[in-house]
């Protein structure tokens, strides 16, 4: 009899061939039942040559079809109450920043969910320190979610960092194993269909950013990874109506901060319209060109944002023909990219000084005094919410609060405007 105790919360899937028996004290369900997978909670419409009924939505994860199960591990931990729930961070919130860490720590006894809506840069991550130590100090299970790769990579060593008693996992796509018994998970939204009422308490981290935005699979394994009188709080800078919704009608308890931790105000994009491409036959406008020379110049790094990902490699070729005032590295990175984490840890260790990218790199992620120029920044690939996200990028440095955002279009957009206008709302609020 294999001993299970490590896999308490945890659940995965069987085929039918399986010999399940050897699982003693584990909740066996039909992983398609009734046509609905009950790892996602959709509609399984595909079929198998053998008529068999499976889900694409999470196949990703492994293939379920009719027949196969999911095993399901319940059961309570009993961590160790640890002094201080294990937190070792010597820092020190603002008076906002600690107004709200308090009414997490304080809506966490209630077992009461709270959104948190602050400002790029108003040090969420801090914030969320109290609201974890009183989750562990009680021996309880907590969980921060996010849906991109490289925020778990950002998130993952500040924790460590702060919580250096508490065993951590860190758990995507690129880390090749599975979910252990860690008393506090950081995983992408995505790792969350791999658990089953696991968590007293789930923090999901930039709730309105794809793909776990509008995307019903993440949504239900969110809700199903988390104990039934387990807790669900929300951050980002940019809420969607939803969750606004669920606000008004007293579901969620909303806390706001629109001031930066260093109490300086969000970076105003400037707006540079230009009436011939910005790039033809790999030659880079003249006047796109001057606007990153000026950022290089100025000793800055520069995240060049991109709308298509096919384009990065005609703008790399075009930027690196020119000749700089000083010798530059010059690189591009994209989601697919397999040298992702690699490319984005250079840029942030300043072994790069321009990097094209896509939206990959609008939120989540931190680089110290970096600038951004946003290019065809009227495409539809730019939200409000992506615009606003990426001019968060710049300015979070205490000695760099104002830096450069600079939107260059060829036509005017909505977006554009909408975007302008929040950042300007939440200066004066």
């Amino acid at each position: 009899m294999e001993d299970l105790t490590q896999m308490i919360g945890r659940q995965w899937s069987i085929s039918q061939q399986e010999d399940s028996s050897i699982f003693e004290g584990v909740k066996k369900i039909e992983a398609i039942k009734n046509g609905v997978c009950q790892r996602c909670g959709t509609e399984a419409e595909n079929a198998l040559p053998n008529k068999k009924k499976y889900c694409r939505a999470c196949i990703v994860l492994g293939r379920l079809c009719e027949g196969d199960y999911l095993i399901r591990m319940p059961g309570e931990v009993d961590f160790p109450k640890i002094k201080n729930g294990g937190l070792t961070w010597q820092g020190k919130l603002t008076t906002k920043q600690q107004k709200i860490s308090d009414q997490l720590v304080e809506n966490f006894k209630q077992k009461k969910s709270s959104l948190v809506h602050a400002v790029t840069g108003a040090g969420k991550t801090e914030m969320l320190f109290a609201l974890i130590a009183e989750c562990m100090r009680n021996g309880k299970r907590a969980c921060i979610a996010t849906p991109r790769i490289d925020v778990v990579n950002e998130l993952y060593p500040r924790f460590k960092e702060a919580f250096q008693e508490i065993k951590i996992g860190k758990y995507h796509g690129q880390e090749y194993h599975e979910p252990e018994l860690e008393q506090l998970t950081i995983c992408t939204t995505h790792q969350l269909m791999k658990f089953y009422h696991a968590f007293d308490l789930l923090v999901i981290d930039e709730v309105d950013s794809f793909p776990y935005v509008n995307n019903p699979e993440l949504h239900f394994s969110a809700k199903k990874a988390v104990k039934k009188d387990g807790i669900r709080d929300y951050l980002t800078a940019t809420p969607t109506q939803d969750l606004l919704t669920e606000v008004k009608a007293g579901k969620i308890e909303l806390l706001k901060l629109n001031r930066r931790f260093h109490g300086g105000l969000l970076p105003v994009p400037k707006e540079e319209m230009f009436l011939k491409p910005f790039l033809k036959k790999e030659q880079i406008n003249p006047q796109l060109l001057k606007r990153v020379i000026e950022v290089i110049d100025q000793g800055h790094q520069l995240l060049l944002f991109v709308p298509r990902v096919e384009e990065i490699p005609a703008y790399l070729t075009g930027l690196k023909k020119q000749k700089f005032p000083r010798q530059i590295k010059i690189d591009g990175v994209h989601a697919a990219d397999p040298e992702r984490l690699e490319k984005v840890q250079k840029f942030r260790e300043r072994q790069l000084d321009l990097l094209v990218t896509t939206t990959i790199l609008e939120r989540g992620v931190t680089f110290k005094g970096v600038w951004v120029i946003i290019i065809a920044a009227e495409d539809p690939i730019y939200t409000t919410a992506s615009l606003v996200q990426i001019a968060g990028r710049v300015g979070r440095d205490k000695d760099d609060r104002n830096g450069l955002v600079l939107y260059c279009y060829r036509r005017y957009s909505k977006n554009m405007r909408e975007a302008v206008k929040q950042i300007k709302e939440m200066n004066q609020s």
